[in-house]
Order: structure tokens, then C-alpha cells, then sequence
């Protein structure tokens, strides 16, 4: 792989992240709502999901997927469904009190935050078209496999990180602006109307 290819790859992977779509939506409400520590964890879900795509793309699989228009549908309509799940879960949230809210296990919704950015990378129709139909074009074909394949991986987690994070920041800080009770709910609801809407959105949208 020469430098003027890395560099592309760089350029495309940044493009793909700092296009607002489920990931980015899904990090700025779990920003907005709940905070830079779940907004982290969610980010290192997504992109852990990202790797394992990637993966899948290396053991073959994604060429079936790519090409597979019934199951390119499926897994889009499973993002979809998800997403509004998200939404749905943030407005049964967002009717709880300070002090429900604040007696929740932290372990579990480190762990939901986590598993929500994996599968909003693992179900994210733009992640799956670039990850398995567009990565091996920036393999060369005569080149060490494997050597590539990880400095690709690298790349992609470093650079969809920092954008991810870069969203949540911006909606952090915004988060801390408003502190009271009521500012806090009118996230929460407002971090299930982005979910849901970006669901519907979707839906409206698929064929």
C-alpha cells in the first residue's frame, strides 16, 4: 500500500464519520443525555463494531453481503428497527426521576452503552457498503495481506475515534450549560427524537 493510497483512505474514512448518520446521532445523545463517560464507551462499541466488519471483509464475507441485495435490506430494516428501539428505551428514560436515575447500576449502563455503539457499527449501512465493498480497493493485491489489513484497521479506529469524540464533546458541552431537572429531560426527549426521527428517516428512505 503506497502513502498517496493510505492518505485516500484517511480522506474517505473521514468523510464517512463526519456525515451525521446513526453513529453520530446515537454518540450525541448518549452525550447529551448521560454524559462523556457513556458517550466514550459507546464510541469504543462503535468502533469495535467497525473492526469487526472490517473483518468480516477480510474473511470473504462481505463480498456476499455486498452483492446480496435481500440481505443488504435486512441488515439496513435491523438498523433501522434498533434505532427507534434506542429511542423508545431514551423516552421510558427520560420519565424517570433524579433519583431513579441516579440509584441505576453504572456497570449496566456502561454496558448498554457500549453494546449500543456496536451494533449501530455493526448495523450501519454506510459502515457495511465502505467497510465490505470499498476496503480491498485500498489493498494491494501483491502486497502482505495481513501487514495492510492492520494498518487499515488502525487507521479507521483512530480516525472514526477522534471524529466521534469530537461530536461528543460539542454536545457535552452543551449538556453542561444547562444543569436543572427540566434542561435534563428536554434532552432526554430531545436525544429520542433525533433516534427515532433518523429511524423513520431511514425507513422513508429505504426501497
Amino acid at each position: 500500500m503506497s502513502f498517496e493510497i493510505w492518505l485516500a483512505f484517511i480522506v474517505a474514512s473521514s468523510v464517512l464519520t463526519l456525515i451525521p448518520g446513526p453513529c453520530v446521532l446515537l454518540v450525541v445523545t448518549q452525550a447529551l443525555t448521560k454524559g462523556m463517560s457513556s458517550a466514550f464507551l459507546c464510541i469504543l462499541g462503535d468502533v469495535v463494531g467497525g473492526v469487526v466488519l472490517m473483518i468480516l471483509s477480510l474473511l470473504g464475507v462481505g463480498a456476499i453481503l455486498a452483492t446480496s441485495a435481500t440481505l443488504f435490506t435486512l441488515f439496513k430494516w435491523l438498523g433501522i428497527i434498533y434505532m427507534a428501539y434506542l429511542g423508545v428505551c431514551q423516552i421510558i428514560e427520560a420519565k424517570k426521576n433524579k433519583a431513579q436515575k441516579e440509584h441505576q447500576n453504572t456497570q449496566s449502563l456502561a454496558v448498554n452503552s457500549f453494546n449500543a455503539g456496536f451494533l449501530a457499527s455493526l448495523l450501519n449501512p454506510k459502515a457495511i457498503i465502505f467497510y465490505m465493498a470499498f476496503l480491498p480497493q485500498f489493498m494491494n493485491p501483491q502486497g502482505d495481506t495481513l501487514l495492510q489489513f492492520s494498518i487499515l484497521i488502525m487507521t479507521s479506529s483512530i480516525v472514526v475515534g477522534s471524529i466521534l469524540t469530537g461530536y461528543a464533546l460539542i454536545a457535552s458541552r452543551t449538556r453542561k450549560a444547562f444543569q436543572s431537572e427540566r434542561s435534563r429531560k428536554y434532552f432526554d426527549y430531545s436525544g429520542a427524537s433525533f433516534l427515532i426521527g433518523s429511524s423513520v428517516f431511514m425507513a422513508s428512505t429505504t426501497k
